[in-house]
């Protein structure tokens, strides 16, 4: 499948479920954990379900803007989709990211014995009993996991710009009165 095929399957089959409550750090390193299921495509009516995170680095003056660094995606190699192809793609369709680094480190991959719908239900319970409010909940399709994560991650990017930029202007005025 290749890159434009793969992108719109994700966009068609991304649902975020539950997004991380907490914004992401513009001064330090931010962990967002997630959950994401998938319908299997080889056990019919069973759920993959991939637990990791995705570690968003601090804004870096070294690195030009809008040339963010993805590692730990998988991005299918076979179809020549890797790391400057996609960021080469979503800048053409107008979609710009911060440079800052996106380290996906998936540490838990299974299978939930039962429909999406169940696991959906099984993990949002499950999050809000422990009062989790750093974890996202996503489905995806499970070919094209990678974007749907991605999908997650400029969503909380986007939906926490005005406030970034908020508590920049302020770090910067608090820096500037005590120099």
């Amino acid at each position: 499948m290749d890159i434009e095929k793969s992108w719109n399957k994700a966009l068609k089959h991304t649902e975020i479920i539950r997004s991380r409550v907490q914004a992401l750090m513009v001064t330090a390193r931010t962990h967002v954990p997630y959950i994401l299921l998938c319908e299997s495509s080889i056990n019919m009516g069973d759920t993959v379900v991939r637990k990791g995170e995705v570690i968003v680095e601090k804004p870096s003056l070294i690195l030009p803007p809008n040339n963010p660094q993805f590692q730990g995606f998988e991005f299918d190699s076979e179809e020549s989709v890797d790391e400057n192809s996609m960021i080469n793609f979503l800048i053409v369709r107008g979609v710009s990211m911060p440079s800052f680094r996106y380290d996906n480190k998936t540490n838990f991959l299974d299978i939930y014995e039962g429909k999406l719908s169940e696991a959906v239900k099984h993990y949002e319970d499950l999050l809000m009993r422990k009062e989790n409010i750093q974890t996202g909940l996503i489905i995806g399709h499970e070919d094209v996991w990678p974007f749907s994560l991605l999908i997650f991650i400029c969503s909380q990017i986007a939906r926490n710009a005005h406030t970034d930029i908020q508590k920049l202007l302020d770090e910067f005025h608090r820096k500037g009165k005590y120099e």
